[in-house]
C-alpha cells in the first residue's frame, strides 16, 4: 500500500512542477496587451474565452490539495511502521534478556571438572 501511495505521491509531483511551469506569469498580459502575445489567441480557444489560466490555475490547486493529503498520509504510514519496528524491537531484547537468565553460568576455572568413579550399586541380600 506505501509503495503504491509512493507512486501517486511521485506522479502528482511531476504532474504538479509541469502544470507551474507551462502557467503564464503576472507580467505576461502587459506584454499581450501590446502586442507581444506570441500565440495567446491560440490557447484561448482551444481552454474557452477566458484563456489557459483558469483551467490551469484550478488543475494545480486541486493537484496541491492532493499533494498535501498524500504527503500527510505518508507521514502517517511511516509513523506507524517506526512504531512497529520499535515495538518489534523491545520484544526481541526482552526475549533475549530473558534466554540470558535462563541460562546457567559456566564455572570459570583452570581446570576440568572432576570426574567421579561413584556408581550406583544394588542393594544386596
Amino acid at each position: 500500500m506505501e509503495a503504491v501511495l509512493l507512486a501517486v505521491h511521485m506522479v502528482i509531483a511531476i504532474t504538479l512542477i509541469g502544470l507551474i511551469l507551462i502557467q503564464q506569469g503576472k507580467g505576461a498580459d502587459a506584454g499581450a496587451a501590446f502586442g507581444g502575445g506570441g500565440g495567446g489567441g491560440a490557447s484561448s480557444t482551444v481552454f474557452g474565452s477566458q484563456g489557459s489560466g483558469n483551467f490551469l490555475t484550478k488543475t494545480t490547486a486541486i493537484l496541491a490539495t492532493t499533494f498535501f493529503v498524500t504527503s500527510l498520509f505518508l507521514s502517517y504510514l511511516s509513523g506507524q511502521v517506526s512504531a512497529e519496528k520499535a515495538e518489534a524491537a523491545d520484544v526481541l531484547n526482552r526475549v533475549e534478556q530473558i534466554q540470558s537468565e535462563d541460562k546457567p553460568a559456566l564455572p570459570v576455572t583452570g581446570s576440568a571438572p572432576a570426574e567421579t568413579t561413584d556408581k550406583p550399586t544394588l542393594p544386596t541380600e
